[in-house]
């Protein structure tokens, strides 16, 4: 890619998910329900490994947590792709858990080094709004936090949230 290229890609926002390009280890909180008032957190550690695809216009998650409580060898992978001509990435996730179904994907993008990406979905046979919020992204540990909606997006409940590291 020429110096003009990749200012140019810099500013459309196709590059906003670099800061994970690599291998991470990913410290994980997650509610076990986040229909439950108890609010029981789960912590497990995963590895992730980010590669780009389609020469920077997207890139691949391949998510592994050996150790997720209740359930053996749990893998997931994310997909990324952007969209030249809105400026806007779109994600999907699908897991071992959703039987290898792409789930809705959320659409957004990066702001002042804050990343909001958002949907609306099903969840346990509820309609629901999901928002993805990546922070910290200049640093060495960046964040993810999944939120849930149960009343149209007037207030957010976080059920799940990685905090990643580079490995070394």
């Amino acid at each position: 890619m020429t110096a003009t290229a990749t200012a140019n890609a810099a500013l459309d926002g196709r590059l906003d998910f670099d800061f994970l390009h690599g291998r991470l280890e990913v410290k994980n909180r997650k509610l076990r329900d986040p229909f439950d008032d108890e609010r029981e957190w789960l912590e497990f550690q995963a590895a992730v490994e980010t590669r780009p695809i389609l020469h920077g216009l997207g890139n691949l998650d391949t998510y592994s947590a050996p150790d997720f409580p209740g359930r053996p060898q749990f893998e997931a992978l994310a997909l990324r792709l952007f969209d030249i001509d809105n400026g806007l990435w779109r994600i999907w996730w699908a897991s071992t858990v959703g039987g290898g179904q792409l789930d809705t994907p959320l659409i957004g993008r990066f702001q002042d080094g804050l990343g909001v990406f958002e949907c609306n979905d099903m969840f346990a046979g509820r309609e629901i709004k999901v928002r993805f919020d990546w922070s910290d992204i200049a640093s060495s540990s960046p964040r993810w936090q999944q939120s849930f909606s149960f009343d149209g997006d007037a207030t957010w409940q976080p059920n799940w949230i990685m905090d990643w590291k580079r490995r070394e």
